[in-house]
């Protein structure tokens, strides 16, 4: 099957910056790929560079096995979705979505029909005659989608997407856009710096760092595997011990241990068969509902957290802010990692 997406060593350079350095990938068909990394990491340049608002240095840019390079961003089947929406303030909800037709030539009543039918499909059939002043922001958002995808492309790009929005209007979008894609099967490409948000939809992530893919899985792969430091820290926030920390703990490669696979026990407790453990002090204790993450100083130098459930913690009461601890961990929950 021919990859809907595919980069060949592609780079981007600005003067001195390398903004994408020799990247490679594919997104296949039907794919929700996303596009993980912190500001500055080149995620944003690869949808650029998908899109046609930016061509590459190096490198090819293909779409259906053709090599789109130097293709302008009219003559892609691709349509992008920005956070900041971008619709039309004088025009109402259908003129919005039915605008992209419009400019296509499509006469007046099938590109009507047809953006009703997708107002309907993202729940906002009774909105047609609002302007997006009159909407709520995830009102707004449900328009930009659906003027997106009106044009029927066959791949969906989503920059950041959901960021203008709160916390719980966020987390009610993810499973309404995982949804809508299923039952389109549309390739979308998600560029996001929120993990949460990649994890939960995607069901390939690519995490960028300087330019390049660290590591590219499945979610879960990238939780319970991750390749190398950067991932580690930057998904699900693990303890990492570099070269350095993991010799001082009698371990012979860097590692990763995710905060809830260490257990705080009582400096002078004994350490559990086929554990590993490292003392150190309780820099402070965060509540967080069902669970607190504890901080605590390593004897050997680094910061680590751990997650005690909310009844471990009561039960721990004496143990606060200054207290001597001890963390051990299951010696197979510490991940191997690259560097």
């Amino acid at each position: 099957m021919t990859a809907a997406i595919e980069f060949r060593g592609v780079s981007r350079i600005y003067g001195d910056v390398r903004a994408v350095d020799d990247v490679s990938f594919t997104v296949e068909p039907g794919e929700f790929f996303a596009m993980l990394g912190p500001s500055g990491s080149g995620k944003t340049t690869c949808l650029r560079l998908v899109a046609g608002f930016d061509t590459p240095t190096r490198g090819q840019v293909l779409l259906d096995g053709a090599d789109v390079s130097v293709v302008p961003p009219y003559d892609r089947n691709v349509n992008t979705v920005f956070q900041d929406y971008a619709l039309f303030p004088h025009m109402t909800v259908l003129q919005n979505v039915a605008y992209g037709p419009k400019v296509r030539g499509i006469a007046t009543a099938e590109r009507e029909q047809r953006a009703r039918e997708m107002l309907e499909l993202v729940q906002l059939g009774a909105q047609a005659q609002r302007r997006p002043a009159q909407l709520s922001g995830g009102q707004r958002q449900r328009v930009a989608l659906a003027r997106a995808l009106i044009n029927r492309p066959k791949v969906l790009l989503l920059d950041e997407p959901l960021g203008a929005l709160d916390l719980k209007l966020r987390e009610e979008m993810q499973i309404e856009l995982k949804g809508l894609q299923k039952k389109l099967g549309i390739t979308f490409v998600y560029v996001t710096h929120d993990q949460g948000e990649a994890l939960s939809m995607a069901d390939r992530v690519a995490v960028f760092n300087k330019g390049r893919i660290e590591q590219l899985a499945a979610p879960r792969e990238l939780y319970l595997r991750p390749a190398t430091a950067f991932v580690a820290r930057f998904v699900g926030s693990a303890n990492v011990a570099d070269a350095v920390l993991a010799g001082k703990l009698g371990a012979t490669l860097p590692f990763a241990i995710r905060a809830e696979n260490i257990d705080v026990q009582d400096e002078p407790a004994p350490v559990p068969a086929g554990h590993d453990a490292a003392p150190g002090t309780v820099l402070a204790v965060q509540f967080h509902g069902a669970a607190s993450r504890w901080q605590v100083q390593l004897d050997a130098g680094e910061v680590w957290s751990a997650l005690v459930s909310e009844e471990e913690a009561r039960r721990r009461n004496g143990l606060a802010v200054g207290a001597r601890v001890k963390l051990s961990w299951p010696r197979e929950a510490a991940v191997p990692l690259q560097g």
